[in-house]
C-alpha cells in the first residue's frame, strides 16, 4: 500500500512541474507577444517532459541507445508514427550540426560563420535536443498522445503515461505550447540586451557605486563601455577570460565618465554586409571627449561560445575621439529614430550611426552639447522648449541660389528635417570656409553660420563675395552681443524657473494633497520610533493605557514595524478589533461577542451547504422535492440573516451560496500549499473563515484574491473567529478594490499624478515606450496589498506598515510603496528603455525578491517629499 501510494505521489509531482512550466510559458507568451526559443522557462518545460516520458519507460523501449533513451523511444515511435519520423530526420541533422561545429572549433571564425545557425548551443538546449525539437516543430502533444494511447507497448505500470488519467492530462497539457509561436529566435547578444529581472538587478549592482540608485530625480548613467580602438588591430587589446569580467571592466570607473549610452545603435561596418547592433557610448576624460561602439556580439562575452577572442567582430568596433570630427550630418527618418554621420577634419565620413525610435538621437546630441561646455559647443545650439527640454532648432531649408523673388522663395521654405552641427573649439581653426565637399547642396540641409559674417548688421544684406559693408564694427559688436544675449538668457532661465516652480507646486497642491496628511510626524520626537513597538512598549501599555497614546504607538508601527512576538495581540487593535483604550474586560466581551456571532453564522451556511451537497447527489425530481422542503424547514433563519439581501427567495439563495461555495473550495486548495502553516487541517480553516464570510455578504460574493488577504491574517492570529473578525474589518478597505468597487481605477490616476510629478522623466519614459501611464502593472499590488509581490514576513511588515500609516502619514500609503518600487528599479528600468510587456515581466520575475525595508524607507521618504512640497507655500 505504501509503494502504491509512493508511486501516485510521484507521478502528481511530475504533473505538478509540467503544469508550472506551462503556466510559466503562457504567461510569457501572453506579455512578450512571443517566446523565445532559448528562453529559460523552455529549457525547464523541456526538462520536465523529458521526465515525464521517461518515468517508468521499459528497458527494451530505449533499444541499443541507452545514451540518448529519448532518442530511441522517438526513433521506435517514428516506424509507426509519421509526425514522429519526420522529428527524428529534424533532431538527427541538429545533432550532426552541432557535432560538426565541436569538431572543427579550432578552425578560424570565417569558417565557422558559414556553417548553419543551431538555435541555442546552451548545454541545456543539448541535453534536451529532442523534446526541444518536437516542441518547435508542434508535434510533441501528438507523440505524447500516441505514447499516451500506446502505453502497454513502452511503459510499465506505474509510469505516468500508464495512468488513465494522468496520462491523458499531461497530453492535453502540451496542446498550449505547441500551439505558439518560436519565430523570435534569440540572437547571440540576447545575454545582454534580454537578460531576467535578477541578472539586470546583479548588474546594476555592479556598478551602482558609482551613483545614488535610490535618487527619483537624477538620471542614471548607462554603464557600458568599449576599452579598445579600430583603427589597428596592434591596439586591440585580449578580451577578458569572461564574459562577466569583460563587461564589469566597460563599466563608468573614477578615471572616465560616462555621458551617454544606448545599446542596439545600427552600424555597417562594410559594404558587403548588413548593418549590426551595437552599444553607443560617450565618454569624456579631463578635456578629451571619446565615443566609442562595440557590437552587440562582444558585450555578451561571447561569439557563439566559439573563439571569442579572435573574433572578426573586434574589427568593427570603433573608437572616435572628438577633437578629431567638424561635422555631423543629422538625419532624421519616419521609419527610424535617425541617423548621425561624422564627418572628420580630413573630409573622411565615419560609418553612418543608425538610432532606434524614442528621442535617443536627440538625447545623444544634448548629451553631447553638454559635454562640450564650457570649452566647446555645438553650431548651432540645441533650443530649449518649456516642458520638454532640449528640442532641434526651428531652422528653413536652405533654397538654391536663382530660385526667384523672395516671396517665391518665401513659399518654398519650410522647417529642417536635416541638421548639420558644427563642433566648435576655442583653439581650434573655426574660421575657415565650408569645404563645398563637406556640405551638402540640395535644399534639404541647414546652411550652418560663417564665423565672419556672424554680425546682425553683416547678415542683413546681401554680400555674395561676404564682404562686411561699410562703417560695421565687426571686431567689438559680437563680444558685446555675446554679453547681453547671455544677461537675457540668464535672465529669462530665472524667471521661467520659477514661474514653472509656482505652477508645479500649485499642481501638487491640487492634485495631491488629499493623498497624504498635512501634519509631518517626525521619526526623533519624541524617542526614537526606528525600534518599532517592542515588548517593553507593549506591555507598558498593557498595564497602564495612559502611558502610551493610540498615535504614538501607531508611530512606533509605522516606522519600526512590530515586534514578530508581539502581532497576534497587536494585530486586532490594527485592523479595529479593538479599540486602543480598552481594559482588559472589554476586550473579552468583544472576543466572546465575535466567537458567538461566527459560530452562529457557521451553523447557518453549514445548514445550507448540507443542502447543496444532497441537491448536487440527486438528481431525480424526489430527491428536488425532499431538498425543497428541508429549505422551507430552515427558511426561517435564513431569511433573518438575509433580510437586506438581494436575494428573493430559499431557492434562488441556494444557487447563489453553490456558486461561490465552489470558487471558494477551488481557491482555498491552491492558497500558498508551499508555506509551513497550511497543512489540510488549517486549509479546512481557511475554508471555514472564507465561507463564513461569504454567507454574510452574498451581495458581493466571493472573489478570485480574498483568500490571499486572509492567509496571512490567519497564519499570524491562528484563531478561526478572530480571523473572521479581522478580515472582516480588513475588507471595510479592501472590498473597493475588486471589480464590484472603483477605487482600481483611482489608484491608477493616483499613481499617474503621483510619477509625473516627481519622477518627470520616468513618466516621459512610459509615455514615449507604448504609454504604460495606465499603470495596469500595478493591478495585483493594489487588490492584494502587495500579498503576490513579497514573502509572507515581508507581508507582516507591509501590511502593518499600511494599517499604521493612515493615522500617521497617508491613508493612500499604498500608492507610496507601488511608487517606492518603481523607483528602486528606476535606472534598471530606464537603462533598459522597458515598454510595457519589459515591465510586467521584470515584475513578475521579482517577486519575492524584493528588499522590503529598503523599500518602506524609501515609501516614508516619498510621502514625505509630498508633504514638504504641500507644505512650502
Amino acid at each position: 500500500m505504501a509503494t502504491i501510494m509512493a508511486e501516485a505521489e510521484t507521478r502528481q509531482r511530475l504533473l505538478r512541474t509540467v503544469k508550472k512550466e506551462v503556466k510559466q510559458i503562457m504567461e510569457e507568451a501572453v506579455t512578450r507577444k512571443f517566446v523565445h526559443e532559448d528562453s529559460s522557462h523552455i529549457v525547464s518545460f523541456c526538462a520536465a517532459v523529458e521526465a515525464c516520458v521517461l518515468h517508468g519507460l521499459r528497458r527494451r523501449a530505449a533499444g541499443f541507445l541507452r545514451s540518448n533513451k529519448i532518442a530511441a523511444l522517438f526513433m521506435k515511435v517514428g516506424k509507426s508514427f509519421v509526425p514522429a519520423e519526420e522529428l527524428c530526420r529534424k533532431a538527427q541533422e541538429l545533432e550532426q550540426i552541432i557535432e560538426t561545429k565541436r569538431s572543427q572549433s579550432l578552425q578560424s571564425q570565417d569558417s565557422l560563420r558559414k556553417m548553419p545557425r543551431l538555435p541555442g548551443l546552451s548545454p541545456q538546449g543539448v541535453k534536451n535536443l529532442w523534446i526541444r525539437t518536437a516542441l518547435f516543430e508542434k508535434v510533441l502533444d501528438k507523440i505524447v498522445l500516441y505514447l499516451v494511447e500506446n502505453s502497454s507497448k513502452y511503459y510499465e505500470k506505474e509510469a505516468v503515461l500508464m495512468d488513465p488519467v494522468d496520462g491523458p492530462i499531461l497530453a492535453s497539457l502540451l496542446v498550449g505550447p505547441c500551439a505558439l509561436e518560436y519565430t523570435k529566435m534569440k540572437t547571440a547578444d540576447h545575454f545582454w540586451t534580454d537578460p531576467s529581472a535578477d541578472e539586470l538587478v546583479q548588474r546594476h549592482r555592479i556598478h551602482g557605486g558609482h551613483c545614488r540608485q535610490d535618487s527619483p530625480t537624477k538620471r542614471p548613467a548607462l554603464c557600458i563601455q568599449k576599452r579598445h580602438s579600430s583603427s589597428s588591430m596592434d591596439e586591440r587589446p585580449s578580451p577578458s577570460p569572461s564574459a562577466r569580467e569583460y563587461v564589469e571592466s566597460l563599466h563608468q570607473n573614477s578615471r572616465v565618465t560616462l555621458l551617454f549610452g544606448k545599446n542596439n545603435v545600427l552600424v555597417q561596418p562594410r559594404d558587403d554586409m548588413e548593418a549590426i547592433p551595437g552599444y553607443l557610448s560617450l565618454h569624456q576624460n579631463a578635456d578629451l571627449m571619446t565615443l566609442k561602439w562595440t557590437p552587440n556580439q562582444l558585450m555578451n562575452g561571447s561569439v557563439a561560445d566559439l573563439d571569442y577572442e579572435h573574433s572578426v567582430y573586434w574589427d568593427y568596433a570603433m573608437t572616435i575621439p572628438l577633437g578629431e570630427i567638424v561635422y555631423l550630418h543629422c538625419h532624421q527618418q519616419v521609419d527610424s529614430g535617425g541617423t548621425v554621420v561624422l564627418v572628420s577634419q580630413d573630409g573622411i565620413q565615419r560609418p553612418p550611426l543608425r538610432f532606434p525610435r524614442g528621442g535617443h538621437l536627440l538625447q545623444f546630441l544634448s548629451c553631447l552639447e553638454n559635454g562640450l561646455l564650457p570649452h566647446g559647443q555645438l553650431d548651432p545650439p540645441l533650443w530649449s522648449q518649456r516642458g520638454k527640454g532640449k528640442v532641434f532648432p526651428k531652422l528653413r531649408n536652405r533654397v538654391p541660389q536663382g530660385s526667384g523673388s523672395s516671396d517665391s522663395v518665401s513659399d518654398k521654405e519650410d522647417e529642417a528635417t536635416d541638421y548639420v552641427f558644427r563642433i566648435l573649439f576655442p583653439n581650434s581653426q573655426s574660421e575657415f570656409v565650408t569645404p563645398p565637399d563637406l556640405m551638402d547642396q540640395g535644399a534639404t540641409m541647414w546652411n550652418p553660420t560663417l564665423r565672419k559674417s556672424s554680425c546682425s548688421s553683416c547678415s542683413q544684406g546681401s554680400f555674395s563675395d561676404g564682404a562686411t559693408p561699410k562703417g560695421c564694427n565687426h571686431e567689438r559688436a559680437p563680444l558685446k552681443l555675446l554679453c547681453d544675449n547671455m544677461k537675457n538668457q540668464i535672465i529669462s532661465r530665472a524667471f521661467y524657473g520659477w514661474l514653472a516652480y509656482c505652477r508645479h507646486l500649485s499642481t501638487v497642491r491640487t492634485h495631491l494633497s488629499a493623498l497624504v496628511n498635512h501634519t509631518i510626524v517626525a521619526p526623533e520626537v519624541p524617542c526614537d520610533a526606528y525600534k518599532g513597538l517592542t515588548t517593553d512598549v507593549w506591555q507598558t501599555f498593557l498595564q497602564d493605557c495612559t502611558a502610551y497614546d493610540e498615535k504614538e504607538l501607531l508611530r512606533l508601527v509605522y516606522f519600526g514595524g512590530v515586534d514578530a512576538s508581539l502581532r497576534k495581540e497587536v494585530w486586532p487593535f490594527l485592523l479595529g478589533h479593538y479599540q486602543f483604550g480598552m481594559s482588559e474586560a472589554e476586550r473579552k466581551e468583544v472576543d466572546e461577542q465575535v466567537r458567538v456571532c461566527y459560530q452562529q453564522t457557521m451553523r447557518e451556511w453549514l445548514c445550507c451547504e448540507e443542502i447543496v451537497r444532497q441537491r448536487e447527489k440527486e438528481q431525480h425530481a424526489a430527491a428536488l422535492a425532499k431538498c425543497s422542503s428541508v429549505v422551507s424547514m430552515d427558511s426561517s433563519s435564513q431569511k433573518m440573516i438575509h433580510h437586506n439581501s438581494t436575494v428573493s427567495n430559499e431557492q434562488e439563495l441556494l444557487d447563489l451560496y453553490t456558486l461561490n461555495l465552489h470558487r471558494i473550495e477551488k481557491d482555498v486548495q491552491r492558497c500558498d500549499r508551499n508555506y509551513w502553516y497550511f497543512t489540510p487541517a488549517n486549509l479546512e480553516k481557511l475554508r471555514n473563515i472564507m465561507c463564513s464570510y461569504i454567507w454574510r455578504h452574498l451581495d458581493i460574493g466571493y472573489v478570485q484574491g480574498m483568500c490571499d488577504l486572509l492567509a496571512p491574517l490567519l497564519v499570524i492570529l491562528d484563531d478561526e473567529a478572530m480571523a473572521f473578525s479581522c478580515f472582516t474589518e480588513l475588507m471595510k478597505r479592501m472590498n473597493q478594490n475588486f471589480p464590484h468597487g472603483g477605487a482600481m481605477d483611482t489608484h491608477f490616476a493616483n499613481m499617474r499624478s503621483l510619477i509625473q510629478i516627481l519622477d518627470s522623466e520616468q513618466f516621459e519614459l512610459m509615455h514615449q515606450n507604448g504609454d504604460y501611464t495606465h499603470f495596469y502593472f500595478c493591478y495585483r499590488w493594489f487588490l492584494l496589498d502587495f500579498k503576490r509581490e513579497l514573502v509572507y514576513d515581508d507581508v507582516f511588515a507591509v501590511w502593518e506598515t499600511i494599517w499604521a500609516a493612515k493615522c500617521v502619514s497617508s491613508s493612500h500609503f499604498v500608492l507610496f510603496i507601488a511608487l517606492a518600487l518603481v523607483e528602486i528599479y528606476r535606472d534598471i528600468i530606464l537603462e533598459n528603455n522597458m515598454d510595457f510587456t519589459d515591465i510586467i515581466k521584470f515584475f513578475n520575475e521579482m517577486a519575492e525578491h524584493h528588499n522590503i525595508k529598503k523599500i518602506l524607507t524609501m515609501a516614508r521618504d516619498l510621502v514625505c517629499k509630498v508633504q514638504i512640497l504641500i507644505e512650502n507655500k
